[in-house]
């Protein structure tokens, strides 16, 4: 399922509106997690997000500074975004680095599957954001070690 693109500006700071035409189908299925595509100047970006009703009825949905940088967006610029059914595991691409080390170690596969779907995120996340793949294969081993002692804090998760 996807939407079709459609044009929207920043709400606030870091978020967006999402007109209820485009979300509904989203909403109708219960889905809460889309891939979003963003395009600005012929420049495209795409990532996972949370689709949040609000109790006004409104649906937002975050777009970071880092995003806005990445596309060269400022208050007041209208962009297109198109939303697809998020079919990832996660509701979010697992790093290749940190689901081979997950698949090398099955006691600490069956933890990490047994945390609940955002907390499985947050440590995705915290991979993601290490840039060099050696880093976070080291720091995935560290998490694996540390699930397996029974520290289960995001804190404490990637200390030695």
């Amino acid at each position: 399922m996807k939407s079709i693109p459609f044009e929207v500006t920043l709400a606030d700071q870091y978020s967006v509106i999402i007109p209820e035409k485009h979300v509904q189908p989203f909403v109708d299925k219960k889905l809460s997690r889309v891939k979003i595509k963003a395009s600005f100047n012929e420049q495209s970006i795409e990532y996972h997000a949370a689709l949040k009703k609000e109790k006004t009825g409104l649906v937002r949905t975050y777009f970071s500074k880092a995003k806005q940088k990445e596309l060269g967006i400022f208050v007041n610029d209208y962009f297109t975004i198109q939303l697809f059914e998020d079919q990832s595991k996660y509701g979010v691409e697992m790093p290749e680095s940190l689901d081979a080390v997950l698949l090398s170690d099955y006691e600490a596969f069956q933890i990490f599957e047994s945390f609940t779907p955002g907390k499985q995120r947050s440590i995705i996340y915290a991979i993601k954001r290490i840039k060099n793949v050696q880093t976070q294969v080291d720091k995935s081993i560290i998490m694996t070690d540390n699930l397996k002692r029974g520290i289960t804090d995001l804190k404490l998760l990637f200390k030695n």
